[in-house]
């Protein structure tokens, strides 16, 4: 690009003298015929001005009609579309003058005013969706809310239909409280500008202290659990591997059938730490492993009272933001298995 740029200066330049040397060419033709009449000094003075004064009112009105074209035109088309993109219409495209290889400063500015409003509308599009999204999501439990309290105001319910609408409100009031933290850990997330300072720990104890927490949702549901932790010492930001764990040994619990298996493995190799959360449960098609990180995004909606869709997007934002890399295989009907691979992270 700024090659081309040098070049249109050069030939800017190169104009200014052509029209240099014409017009005083022109003049001192001129100048050789009206001394040849024999005129008077008087005479060649007018004659020389009226030539001056004509050659600069012509060239005058070329650079406007010049600078008209080549400059005030686009520069009144940025102007304007830079208001409407200032105000919310981020369809305005502007139409690039040249070819790519011939791009003047002009150009360049369209485009990056083209780029600029395509990423604009992609983010309203996702901002649109996100809040759609939540909003369906906080009406569902407060609609489950609100009915069963109404029943609860009845007299005459008996305990165990009492007992019964209790636990739904309270189930229904955790996932609202589940989804109200995810999406405030998402937002922080992306809009952090500072990370949290890393430290050194022990990422197999970190992992053990996770399964724990899964104890009961696995005897519950008569899963085995093979755990392979190595011994292993990393330096990252904990409270962020804690969200990513502890997501996919959820969803590990969750998509398992009674009687079925998850397997956790951390090992290293080379300074990364390769971290595998493996189930035997349900599994994904093709076309859900392709969407499975994207917010509020269920691919099994048989369990969609279980969550909110925003799990495995925190967990891949985490993961992005820690440098690291996550993939999933599955196989509908046989598991799925998360690989994690923590970069240059162990000490």
């Amino acid at each position: 690009m700024k090659q081309n740029n040098g070049w249109a200066t050069a030939w800017g330049f190169l104009l200014f003298l052509l029209t240099s040397a014409v017009s005083v060419t022109a003049t001192m033709l001129v100048y050789g015929k009206v001394e040849e009449t024999g005129a008077g000094l008087t005479t060649v003075i007018v004659v020389m001005l009226l030539v001056v004064v004509f050659l600069a009112v012509l060239f005058t009105t070329a650079d406007v009609i010049r600078r008209r074209i080549a400059v005030e035109k686009p520069t009144e088309q940025i102007l304007a579309a830079t208001e409407r993109i200032a105000k919310g219409d981020f369809n305005t495209r502007l139409t690039v003058e040249h070819r790519y290889d011939r791009y003047d400063q002009y150009d360049e500015i369209k485009e990056n005013l083209n780029l600029m409003a395509e990423e604009l509308k992609k983010s309203e599009i996702l901002k649109t969706d996100f809040i759609s999204n939540v909003s369906h999501e906080l009406k569902t439990p407060l609609s489950v809310i609100r009915a069963y309290a109404a029943e609860l105001q009845k007299e005459d319910l008996d305990d165990e239909t009492r007992k019964k609408y209790a636990d739904i409100i309270v189930n229904a009031s955790k996932r609202l409280t589940d989804l109200v933290t995810n999406v405030l850990k998402l937002n922080k997330l992306e809009n952090a500008k500072i990370l949290p300072e890393a430290e050194k720990f022990r990422l197999d104890e970190s992992l053990a202290e996770t399964v724990f927490a899964f104890e009961e949702g696995l005897e519950n549901k008569n899963i085995c659990l093979d755990v392979q932790l190595e011994e292993l010492s990393v330096y990252s930001v904990k409270s962020y591997l804690e969200i990513v764990f502890n997501n996919l040994l959820s969803n590990a619990v969750k998509f398992t059938n009674e009687g079925g298996r998850v397997a956790l493995t951390l090992k290293k190799l080379g300074k990364n730490a390769v971290v595998t959360v493996s189930d035997t449960g349900c599994g994904i098609d093709e076309e859900t492993g392709k969407r499975i990180f994207d917010k509020f995004y269920q691919g099994d909606t048989s369990h969609a009272l279980e969550g909110n869709g925003l799990g495995l997007a925190l967990v891949k934002k985490v993961i992005d933001i820690l440098g690291g890399e996550i993939t999933v295989e599955s196989e509908q009907g046989k598991g799925t298995t998360f690989t994690v691979v923590l970069k240059e992270t162990v000490v």
